[in-house]
């Protein structure tokens, strides 16, 4: 069996459905104690967050940002642009967590250097089981950078 990380994982929630902001937040409550989750509800807020500008200038620095793509003020695709071409933030892993299953989407993100593309499961067991995979992965199996 794999060791965990000893460090905690500071995630970025970007995402604008109240409800989908709800039921992940309640899944990573049930995988994990060592994740910190913190959610902005659009584009604007995400790079705002990400270079800790207007009220958040105190945010952490994530380790991790799952990313909808259909988002206010500017779209998931804009924002992925935007990180992986500031030299400050593209070491940080993107993952695309989308109800979109559009081919067109998923080749648009992966063209932008997205780390993984994943299609939300409308499936509630589903959902929470995506989660809390990609919440081991990226905590526990995945070297983040520093």
């Amino acid at each position: 069996m794999l060791e965990p990380h000893t460090r905690s994982v500071e995630i970025l929630l970007v995402e604008d459905n109240p409800d989908d902001i709800d039921l992940t937040i309640e899944a990573f409550k049930e995988s994990s104690s060592e994740s910190h989750l913190h959610v902005v509800e659009d584009g604007v807020q995400a790079l705002e967050f990400l270079r800790r500008r207007g009220p958040h200038r105190q945010a952490p620095r994530p380790d991790l940002i799952l990313l909808d793509l259909n988002l206010p003020r500017k779209s998931g695709h804009e924002v992925l642009k935007e990180i992986k071409a500031d030299p400050d933030l593209r070491q940080i892993p993107v993952v695309v967590l989308t109800t979109s299953a559009a081919e067109t989407d998923v080749l648009r993100s992966y063209e932008l250097a997205a780390n993984c593309y994943i299609t939300k499961p409308v499936d509630l067991d589903a959902f929470f089981s995506v989660v809390r995979l990609v919440d081991h992965f990226w905590r526990d199996i995945a070297t983040l950078p520093p």
